[in-house]
């Protein structure tokens, strides 16, 4: 569920990331600095090699900085070990990949139970079912990946980032595999997930018009910010019969 509206939910100031590859340093990013109000829909862009993947990284807690501050929600994550970092991932942020990340060899509702499983919650079943819901595939709880198609495939992997009732959804190319309906349903969701749940969205995408859907686009270049700006003419996704139901997902876990 999205977090109280107290301050910015991301303050990133001075981020540097270097890379030492043998002798050489890669400067991923050079004095990075974003802020990210609760309830957002952000697009970050730029060309391969722009850092931009490199800063969803570190705004997701999957790496750390090598210089520079970073709060989330008014801590202070900089430096943080890799068990603290894995209990801020499990607790306030779902991640959504292009390449869907899905086990193959289980169900729909197996793989989005996989979060709840690490986090010891209990109703995993019943949780799992109601995310499925929630992105319509309630009649799809026991199809493998290869029985879905590529938006169906997607809609579960939103469905698993979703389960945890996380703050942030955080999306790297999430419309890279899909076609163009498939893609639309997605941000279709997107959009529900931010204006009626509040969910703060930030988006990593190449496609002008898939960053369109947001409310902000970031531009990035050679590791820097080169333009931040907000989105005046936002593309709306068609109308979808896969509705997000508003109602917030169970939260009962264990001790």
């Amino acid at each position: 569920m999205a977090e109280p509206d107290s301050g910015p939910v991301i303050a990133i100031k001075d981020i540097t990331k270097v890379y030492s590859m043998g002798e050489v340093e890669v400067h991923a990013l050079r004095g990075v600095s974003l802020t990210v109000e609760h309830g957002e829909m952000l697009a970050i862009m730029g060309p391969s090699g722009s850092g931009k993947s490199t800063l969803m990284n570190i705004v997701g807690c999957l790496d750390q900085p090598t210089a520079g501050e970073y709060w989330l929600a008014g801590e202070d994550v900089s430096r943080l070990n890799d068990d603290r970092l894995a209990e801020i991932r499990n607790q306030r942020i779902g991640f959504v990949f292009q390449s869907f990340n899905l086990l193959a060899r289980t169900s729909a509702v197996q793989n989005v139970e996989l979060p709840l499983i690490y986090s010891g919650t209990r109703n995993r079943r019943a949780r799992a079912v109601e995310a499925l819901q929630r992105v319509g595939l309630g009649e799809r709880l026991t199809h493998r990946p290869n029985e879905l198609s590529g938006g169906q495939q997607q809609r579960v992997a939103i469905a698993r980032a979703l389960v945890t009732s996380p703050s942030i959804i955080m999306a790297d190319e999430p419309t890279g595999n899909l076609d163009s309906k498939a893609g639309a349903e997605v941000m279709h969701i997107f959009q529900q997930l931010n204006e009626e749940q509040g969910i703060t969205v930030i988006l990593v995408t190449h496609e002008p018009d898939i960053a369109e859907h947001c409310r902000r686009m970031v531009h990035m270049y050679d590791g820097k910010v080169l333009c931040d700006e907000p989105v005046l003419n936002q593309r709306r996704a068609g109308e979808s019969a896969y509705l997000i139901d508003p109602r917030p997902a169970m939260t009962t876990v264990d001790g």
